[in-house]
C-alpha cells in the first residue's frame, strides 16, 4: 500500500477566508443527507471564490475543499453537476475519483488513499455554520 502524504491545510489555499471569521449559512438550510456546493468570496472577487462542500447527516455538518486530490480541480463546479451517493461517497466528475462521505479518503480511481482537504466547522448555539478557528 502507498504511503501519502497528509493533505495540505485548508488555510493555505488560494482565496481561503481566516479562520473563524466566514460563517457560512444556517445548518438547517443545508438538506439532511445532501453534498452542497458552496462558495465564500473572500475579496478574489466573483471569479475567485473559495469552494466548498457541505455534507450533512443529521445533525452533523462535516466541511472539504471543492478540490479533487488527484487532480487539484473542483469536484463539481456546479450544484447539478455534483456526484454523490447520499451518506456514502462524492466523486469528482472530471476524472470519477470517488471519497468516502465520513471522512474525504479516496478508496476508488486515481488517489486511492488521498483525501479531500478537511475543513473544521463550528455550530453556534442557534445553528449557525462557520470555519472554527484553531485550537489552541
Amino acid at each position: 500500500m502507498a504511503i501519502h502524504a497528509p493533505p495540505p491545510h485548508w488555510s493555505t489555499l488560494p482565496n481561503a477566508p481566516a479562520p473563524g471569521a466566514a460563517l457560512l449559512c444556517d445548518k438547517n438550510a443545508l438538506p439532511d443527507g445532501q453534498a452542497t456546493l458552496w462558495e465564500l468570496d473572500t475579496g478574489g472577487g466573483p471569479n475567485q471564490p473559495f469552494k466548498l462542500l457541505l455534507l450533512r447527516d443529521g445533525e452533523q455538518v462535516t466541511a472539504f475543499a471543492n478540490r479533487c486530490a488527484h487532480f487539484g480541480v473542483p469536484l463539481a463546479a456546479k450544484q447539478h453537476q455534483l456526484i454523490f451517493t447520499p451518506l456514502t461517497s462524492l466523486t469528482c466528475n472530471v476524472h470519477y475519483a470517488r471519497y468516502r462521505w465520513a471522512n474525504g479518503v479516496c478508496d476508488e480511481g486515481e488517489c486511492i488513499g488521498e483525501s479531500l482537504i478537511p475543513i473544521a466547522l463550528h455550530t453556534s448555539d442557534t445553528g449557525a455554520l462557520s470555519i472554527a478557528t484553531p485550537a489552541g
